[in-house]
């Protein structure tokens, strides 16, 4: 809701603040005061075209600031935080500035913004209806949408159906085309991964084998160098038996030593701790000289084993150098592609299955589709007569509004409808779209007719009506004033009007004023208390504020407007 706007070097408004409330708000004053220049200014503020020649001669810019209560959470204020524009107790300041040269720019909680942005905004915020801004609901999503929210319950609950389906035949269909449209690519993967299985198969490498084929193929390889190595060091620790001189060795040494210690190591611990150490070192060597011992006798070179093993190595280095470093790897990479394969060999079941989905799934779109287009006729010729119906009142008599459902073949996210609002001004008119059927101050009515109809079900917060009583008066003026004052117990509704009858039904009534210099200034926007508008009334009536019979019958528009409404204080 708009709490209040400020407008400076607009037009023929040197800088004027309005105070606005919710309920109904009527705007009046002499013709030429700068009336319209508030609906100029709204229209700036929310997006509209920037026109350097508004900006009143003599200012360097045009400046319009907004305040808005926008509840935290909406889609409004999740726009904003997201834009960075700051929301502080859930008021919202929007300004928008033209340059004489015609450069615009625009604010949107304290961040500047593209221009655009507030244009999107303003769909949430203010439907604006005057003969320059028609374009909220003469936009065929906003008419299909509004007659969606007219048409109910029954409608939300088929358009809930058709959405599931609808949602689910999409990502259906997404990845039913990506499987058909990559076969080829999965076909050749599946090949590769194949022959690369069943060549690791057919190997059978096991676990660490190629470690232990290439130590035993280094053993194989240096089998006399061993042999020897491992005789001359067992010779080294015990001697050779066959030698024909005894040589002395390492383990009769020691235990010549052991003997010599042994026969004093009990007079010095000393010695016998030393005697100790000799007695392990004598253990470990008789071990290792078994060892050498039986070792030696192990090492046979064998050349076919050894060319077994080369042979054995080369195919598991072929591998390898395909599938992983080591054998243990090799193994890995078959294990993967095995699991992998699967998957490939299973998408032809896969497509089978979603061709299945998709097509129960189209079955459910098609069918909730039908009934969305069923309950939306029901609806249009409902909306229709109730508009029709209330163009009688606005002095339309001849007026038929109507609504257009065209169903194509493909579907959307709001079923195959295309919604169009049609009106035929004189009977003998075809219906045309609402912006070709009607003129200004008429199209005007007709969306008075259309948002009244449309109450509580189209929730935009804010209405502006400009010229919308243009071109009636009498009885027709009260109506408009009624239908003004009705859709206001509904949202914020702010209109400029130069008719008595509309402004007798106003919650607030402001009076636009110029200044001796012809300027709209400060103090030139006053809010009218009851007498005020009396006062006001009567000029509008008669042109003479104080005249006795204009300030009589003003005082009973008041009366009749809405004998139980309050006004404030004077």
């Amino acid at each position: 809701m708009l709490e209040e706007v400020r407008i400076q070097g607009l037009g023929v408004i040197d800088d004027a603040v309005l105070e606005l409330s919710p309920g109904l708000t009527v705007v009046t004053g002499e013709t030429g005061a700068g009336k319209t220049m508030v609906v100029t200014g709204l229209g700036l503020l929310f997006g509209g075209r920037a026109d350097p020649q508004r900006v009143r001669p003599g200012a360097e810019r045009a400046v319009v600031e907004g305040r808005l209560t926008v509840p935290r959470g909406g889609r409004v204020a999740d726009r904003v935080l997201e834009a960075g524009g700051d929301i502080d107790d859930d008021v919202l300041i929007l300004t928008r500035a033209v340059s004489a040269e015609g450069r615009s720019r625009a604010t949107m909680g304290g961040r500047s913004a593209p221009v655009s942005l507030l244009a999107y905004l303003a769909d949430d915020l203010v439907a604006v209806h005057g003969q320059s801004d028609q374009q909220r609901l003469l936009r065929s999503d906003r008419q299909r949408s509004s007659l969606d929210r007219f048409a109910g319950d029954d409608l939300a609950k088929a358009i809930k159906r058709y959405t599931t389906a609808y949602r689910r035949h999409r990502e259906v269909s997404a990845e039913l085309d990506e499987l058909v449209e990559r076969a080829r690519e999965r076909a050749q993967e599946a090949d590769l991964l194949r022959f690369g299985v069943e060549e690791i198969a057919a190997a059978e490498p096991q676990p660490g084998e190629d470690a232990e084929l290439l130590a035993e193929e280094t053993r194989l390889a240096h089998a006399d160098g061993l042999r020897v190595a491992s005789t001359t060091a067992h010779e080294a620790l015990t001697g050779d038996p066959a030698a024909a001189e005894v040589q002395a060795d390492v383990v009769g040494l020691l235990s010549a030593a052991r003997q010599a210690v042994g026969a004093v190591r009990e007079h010095d611990s000393d010695l016998a701790a030393i005697g100790d150490r000799l007695d392990e070192a004598s253990y470990i060597l008789t071990d290792a000289a078994t060892e050498l011992a039986s070792y030696a006798e192990s090492v046979d070179a064998d050349p076919a084993r050894l060319a077994v093993i080369q042979e054995r190595r080369a195919l598991l280095t072929q591998l390898s150098r395909k599938y992983g470093e080591t054998t243990d790897q090799v193994l890995a990479w078959a294990e993967t592609a095995a699991k992998r394969l699967g998957e490939l060999e299973g998408d032809d079941d896969r497509i089978d299955g979603l061709r299945a989905e998709a097509d129960e799934l189209y079955a459910r779109m098609d069918e909730a589709a039908t009934e969305l287009t069923e309950i939306r006729a029901g609806a249009a010729e409902r909306f229709g007569a109730a508009v029709t119906e209330e163009l009688t009142a606005l002095a339309m008599p001849h007026a038929r509004v109507s609504v257009r459902i065209t169903t194509g073949e493909e579907f959307g996210q709001h079923g195959r409808d295309e919604v169009e609002i049609l009106l035929a001004p004189h009977p003998s008119s075809p219906p045309l779209a609402l912006h070709k059927g009607a003129s200004g101050g008429e199209l005007s009515r007709v969306m008075l007719a259309i948002e009244v109809v449309f109450a509580g079900a189209d929730p935009v917060p804010t209405f502006v009506f400009d010229e919308v009583d243009a071109g009636v008066g009498g009885k027709a003026a009260v109506e408009i004033g009624r239908r003004l004052a009705r859709l206001a117990g509904l949202a914020q509704v702010i209109v400029v009007t130069h008719l008595p009858q509309v402004a007798a039904f106003a919650d607030a009534h402001l009076v636009v004023e110029k200044s001796t210099e012809g300027l709209v200034t400060e103090s030139g926007v006053v809010r009218l208390d009851r007498d005020g508008r009396v006062r006001e009334l009567s000029r509008m009536l008669a042109g003479l504020e104080d005249s006795e019979l204009g300030r009589a019958h003003a005082e009973e528009l008041l009366d009749n407007a809405d004998p139980d409404r309050a006004y404030p204080a004077g």
